[in-house]
């Protein structure tokens, strides 16, 4: 599978971007889809996931009411909404998909190495 993020750019503190992920291959829906991001000198770090039929979505603390994780699977889109933007947010953004049966454990769905496929990032900045 193939994975491409897109939709970055720069943003005011406030604002709002939409982040979409296209994804290649006839198995889209069988598969969760998850965001992560990696700031400058840091850690990649989980963001947001979602089941594969859409109906369970998993947020970051600091994202939960300011991001909405989506996808249509007609599409083989998935979506991050971001709303509110902070200066902390910076980031290059990344999709990534994993087995649906990481997202039953909260630290699985949280690490990295439970995603089998990645997309090139897209860079989101928030000035203040």
């Amino acid at each position: 599978v193939q994975l491409q993020a897109s939709g970055g750019g720069l943003v005011q503190a406030g604002g709002s971007l939409r982040l979409s992920c296209t994804a290649s291959g006839r198995t889209f829906s069988s598969y969760a889809m998850g965001w992560f991001r990696q700031a400058l000198g840091k850690e990649r770090e989980f963001v947001a996931a979602i089941s594969p039929a859409g109906r369970n979505t998993y947020y970051l603390d600091s994202v939960k009411g300011r991001f909405t994780i989506s996808r249509d699977n007609a599409e083989n889109m998935v979506y991050l909404q971001m709303n509110s933007l902070k200066p902390e947010d910076t980031a290059v953004y990344y999709c990534a998909r994993a087995p649906a049966g990481v997202l039953t454990s909260m630290r699985a769905r949280s690490q990295t190495h439970s995603y089998d496929s990645w997309g090139k990032g897209t860079l989101v900045t928030v000035s203040s």
